[in-house]
């Protein structure tokens, strides 16, 4: 079929239009347009205005209409139909009326829209970004936390697996454990932490029997074998025994490790752990085993349902003398650079929330990895607001997160896991 081309156009005073044309066929037009020789008219196309030659009323744009023929039936004046400038939007009366400020940048622009705040957005969290802790006992039942709303003790065996089974659905890959111990099996120097047959290696193993994948965390402490409720060995004069600790920790982590965990994570806080387990794991053929320490592990009252959790209060005293004091940021930076040194794979920040400084610390200081551990306190914390109606729970949660992506930490261990990939997952659909 043959081409319709315009080679010019002009809009007169009343509303004619003038077209030079070339073609292969005649061209149908209305009583409005004259057909000339070319060159016979001026091409002026800055006179092609809409409002002198708009005959939408008279002829309108009809569908199944080539592009040729759209735009011809344009440039002659018959315009579509579109919806009309929106009206601006009125003050409340009581409003003032000022001069617009001289600001050359109005960063409020980009904020809005949904769709323009998430274009902008400078921090992500995603289920793979969750390490859910998950409290295990030998019993058959899970029994539930009271200080700890929705949390509970699980049994190894089903309660556990089932679990697991749901965080997968949902994202989460990775779980660290945490063992409620038997007080029959605890003794003074925590020897229960390096039974191969112990709850949590049989744990780790039945795991990588039915899920390959998952990526499991171990707790490297003696507290929860410790009839002392410390997480060390205690000297008769009170006195946290360091290096003789350290000894049976090493142990622990290559029990550990031998059952198949992925990451060793020692909370215990006594000095040189780091290098002494790495240098243990590497002995035994376990060099591709990761160390998350806890590197900046305060002495923090947000501790108390996790104690509660595991029964693991200390028969005397507190953890002062190894756990560092919340008034202190500079120690961070030593405990972290030795950490470091001595071959951690990850830096842990613990408590979270508390301690977002420190995380941004960490992050611009260091190149390895940055943990954060959103720990009972803050999760009940949470909890006990949303089931008093005081805050929304869920947004405050999302937002908790959110806060230590934002001050830089890699993965966050949390409690809300679970809950929390499901609302992500939610907003995917």
């Amino acid at each position: 079929m043959a081409s319709t081309m315009l080679k010019s156009a002009n809009c007169s005073a009343i509303g004619a239009v003038k077209l030079d044309y070339v073609g292969l066929k005649p061209l149908k037009l209305s009583s409005n347009v004259l057909c000339v020789r070319p060159g016979s008219i001026k091409n002026v196309p800055r006179k092609l205005a809409i409002a002198a030659c708009d005959k939408r009323d008279s002829v309108p744009i009809k569908t199944g209409m080539s592009d040729q023929e759209c735009e011809t039936a344009v440039v002659a004046g018959y315009i579509p139909v579109a919806p009309p400038i929106p009206p601006k939007p009125a003050a409340p009366a009581g409003t003032p009326v000022v001069p617009s400020l001289p600001l050359r940048r109005r960063p409020r622009r980009i904020r809005r829209s949904p769709a323009l705040r998430a274009a902008f957005q400078d921090t992500s969290l995603s289920p793979a970004n969750l390490v859910y802790p998950l409290f295990i006992h030998e019993g058959e039942e899970n029994t539930p936390i009271g200080a700890m709303p929705g949390c509970y003790r699980l049994g190894w065996r089903h309660g556990l697996v089932e679990e697991v089974a749901k965080a997968q659905d949902v994202g989460v890959n990775s779980i660290l454990l945490f063992p409620k111990v038997p007080d029959a099996l605890k003794s003074s120097s925590g020897v229960e932490a390096y039974n191969e047959n112990g709850l949590v290696p049989r744990t780790i193993r039945l795991l990588k029997d039915k899920y390959p994948d998952l990526v499991i965390y171990t707790d490297v402490a003696l507290d929860p074998y410790s009839s002392d409720g410390h997480d060390g060995i205690v000297r008769e004069d009170g006195v946290i025994m360091n290096d003789e600790t350290v000894h049976q920790l090493c142990k622990q982590a290559v029990a550990q490790a031998r059952a198949g965990a992925d990451v060793v994570s020692p909370s215990d806080m006594m000095d040189g752990r780091v290098g002494a387990i790495r240098a243990a794991l590497d002995a035994e053929g376990f060099q591709h085993v990761s160390i998350m320490s806890y590197t900046a592990k305060y002495a923090s009252s947000f501790y108390g349902p996790f104690r509660e959790a595991l029964d693991l209060n200390p028969r005397f005293g507190d953890k002062k003398t190894y756990q560092m004091n919340p008034a202190n940021r500079t120690e961070a930076m030593v405990e972290a650079t030795e950490d470091e040194f001595e071959g951690a794979d990850i830096l842990l920040v613990t408590p979270g929330q508390p301690y977002l400084d420190i995380i941004r610390l960490l992050r611009n200081y260091f190149d390895v990895p940055v943990a954060a551990y959103q720990v009972s306190g803050e999760y009940s914390m949470i909890k006990a607001g949303g089931i008093l109606k005081m805050i929304d729970e869920e947004k405050v949660m999302m937002e908790s997160l959110s806060c230590f992506r934002r001050a830089g930490a890699h993965i966050i261990l949390t409690y809300f896991a679970l809950q929390a990939a499901k609302c992500l997952c939610a907003e995917k659909r």
